[in-house]
């Protein structure tokens, strides 16, 4: 477990009352503001988010760990916050840039303030921040490192941003650490698999077993599944082959996550296994890109990434345009030509085709293996607040779990399967 990035010493007032804040980027940019939430220091990498609504579902998506986010939407907290929305059991994101916090929530969801529970869990914020012109400066300059600085974190001569105060906190930035290389995954994974059951209206046996590898996952993904009539068993992310093999799964997911792909290395070892074993998968976001990894591909940073719920998406294949939720910082490199033969020890996977290209960058946003049963997209097909467009993957997963039957140690078909 790395070290905590923020270090929370108390809570901003509100109104015209607040203390001064700096955002201070690693390239130099420094920017005042007003304190928001909780009072301290925090640092990590500063990316945008381009959606215009579901603040609270970003905030607890782990694949934010270590991450400040700057919000391009300039009206932040209006709906407050309730027990419904979260899509893990925290905050995660690192700190929170908002340009004009709302004074009050008025929505009748809200069952509490946005400021409130953010300072209750020690997110170090600003606000009073042009955030257009910031995400401007990322998309010019990429995302980097940053740190924002409040109360007793502000040096003296800081508020007036005198040469060695800024200095002082410029350190602290250079200082903190970078993403690439960052193996991030098992900070936000379950400490204990636990089971999601089919729905209610889904009586009688499972239409399927997934095992679903907790990367930093969304409570909305095993949800969407057993929506299906799938039972989900999500297990962390130090999961064996032999014990995701001993729950008997029909198929396994890979979920999203924070995090350079290049340095999980145990989870692509993992996902190697999986493949070798015949088990249909699919995986999202980060598990797009440990799919890439395990069938030979590289991956890289992308310069400022995607992140937002407003993404244009060709799916290929149909030649639909989905819009799409994303939220990563890395992508896939492989060829988006014809398809070919997957580069990993020789082709021991036979032919892969880019399934799905952004249409913002040309990223590839999705991989279909040809000859296994495996595919994956960069994207939330399970994405809350919206959009919705990409829903029917876990319709497509069922369908390849249903096509490729799990087979028993011999190679022959399961008692379970031959009744399924």
């Amino acid at each position: 477990m790395s070290a905590p990035t923020s270090q929370a010493s108390g809570t901003a007032p509100r109104g015209a009352l607040r203390e001064p804040a700096l955002i201070v980027l690693e390239d130099g940019l420094v920017l005042r503001g007003s304190a928001y939430a909780a009072t301290g220091r925090t640092v990590g990498e500063i990316v945008f988010s381009t959606g215009m609504t579901g603040y609270q579902e970003t905030l607890t998506d782990p694949s934010y760990h270590r991450q400040i986010v700057v919000m391009t939407a300039p009206h932040i907290g209006n709906t407050g916050v309730n027990d419904e929305d979260p899509e893990s059991h925290r905050i995660w994101v690192a700190g929170f840039v908002v340009r004009d916090a709302a004074r009050r929530a008025s929505s009748w969801r809200s069952q509490r303030e946005l400021e409130d529970e953010l300072a209750e869990q020690g997110v170090v914020g600003i606000c009073d921040v042009d955030t257009r012109a910031l995400t401007r400066h990322l998309r010019e300059r990429g995302v980097m490192r940053a740190g924002i600085f409040s109360g007793a974190a502000l040096p003296a001569g800081a508020e007036n941003l005198t040469e060695q105060a800024t200095e002082v906190l410029l350190d602290v930035v250079r200082e903190s650490p970078e993403m690439l290389g960052a193996d991030l995954a098992r900070e936000v994974s379950t400490e204990a698999a636990y089971t999601v059951e089919p729905t209610d209206d889904h009586a009688g046996d499972p239409v399927a077993t997934v095992v679903a590898v907790d990367l930093g996952i969304k409570s909305r993904t095993p949800q969407q599944l057993a929506a299906r009539g799938v039972r989900v068993h999500v297990v962390p992310q130090s999961v064996t082959l032999a014990e995701v093999l001993a729950l008997k799964p029909d198929g396994v997911f890979f979920s999203n996550g924070p995090g350079d792909p290049e340095a999980a290395t145990h989870e692509v070892d993992l996902l190697r296994g999986v493949l070798d074993a015949g088990l249909p998968f699919f995986g999202i976001c980060f598990g797009n890109q440990l799919l890439g990894r395990a069938l030979g591909y590289g991956t890289y940073k992308l310069e400022y990434g995607h992140r937002g719920v407003n993404q244009p998406v060709l799916d290929r294949e149909t030649g639909k345009v989905e819009i799409t939720a994303h939220n990563h910082g890395f992508a896939v490199d492989a060829p988006i030509g014809e398809p070919s033969t997957a580069p990993f020890e020789g082709g021991r996977y036979g032919r892969v085709e880019v399934s799905h290209v952004g249409l913002n960058d040309n990223v590839v946003e999705g991989l279909r293996a040809m000859d296994i049963p495996a595919f994956s997209v960069q994207y939330h097909p399970e994405a809350a607040a919206g959009p919705h467009d990409a829903e029917h993957l876990f319709d497509r997963f069922v369908r390849l779990m249903h096509d490729h039957p799990r087979t028993g140690a011999a190679g022959g078909p399961t008692d379970e399967s031959e009744n399924s």
